[in-house]
This record gives C-alpha cells, structure tokens and sequence, in this order.
C-alpha cells in the first residue's frame, strides 16, 4: 500500500523575512515611551461644578458655542471635561437652542458657486 506523503525530495521553502513597518527599537526605560508628557494628568474639574451652575441657559448662545466643534457637534465629556449630569443638561440645552435657530445643527459650508 503506498503512502500519501510528499516526495522527501522537495525543495524546502525559502527563509522569509517578517514583514512589518520595520525593526522594533528598544526603548531604553523598557516600557511604553510616553514621550515628553510623562507621568498621570490631573483630573478635569467640570467648568459647571466649579462655578456652581445650577442651570444652563440655552438662550445664551455665545456661551454654548465655545462647546460645539467647528463642525457644529457637541463636544465630548472627555474633552471638556463636563460631568455626567452637566454634560446632559448641556446637550439639552444646546438642541433647544439649535431648535429656536440661536445654534446652526451643522457648519456652514462654503460653495464653489
């Protein structure tokens, strides 16, 4: 009965080499390099806990803005730092404002008219 197995002749495969983005650096420290910033940030303090706000005005337009990106989205917590409960009653406040037309949902966009 033959067997099933390849011919022991066979030309063995070239070596390759790994592909990659290239050969790894060993860091000094042994870590992650975390660059020039090194070490724990400190906590965000939300803005409306700080100054006690007990109510966000969302006729007041100009303050709401400076919480929207450029592109007309709310900002994330993580970003400004807002607590749970702020960053709620921020969001409302900024799509009742954009509801009565004091906030644009989106940028404005320019055309190439």
């Amino acid at each position: 009965m033959p067997e099933n197995t390849p011919s022991s002749n066979a030309p063995a495969a070239p070596a390759r080499e790994p592909s990659g983005p290239g050969p790894r650096r060993e860091r000094p420290e042994g870590g992650r390099g975390r660059g020039r910033f090194s070490g724990p940030r400190p906590p965000k303090v939300c803005p409306f806990c700080s100054a006690k706000v007990k109510y966000i005005d969302y006729k007041q337009g100009d303050q709401l803005r400076r919480y929207l990106t450029e592109r007309g989205k709310i900002k994330a917590r993580r970003k400004i730092g807002t607590c749970a409960k702020h960053q709620r009653r921020l969001s409302l406040a900024i799509k009742r404002a954009r509801h009565i037309a004091l906030l644009p949902f989106t940028a404005s966009q320019a055309r190439g008219d």
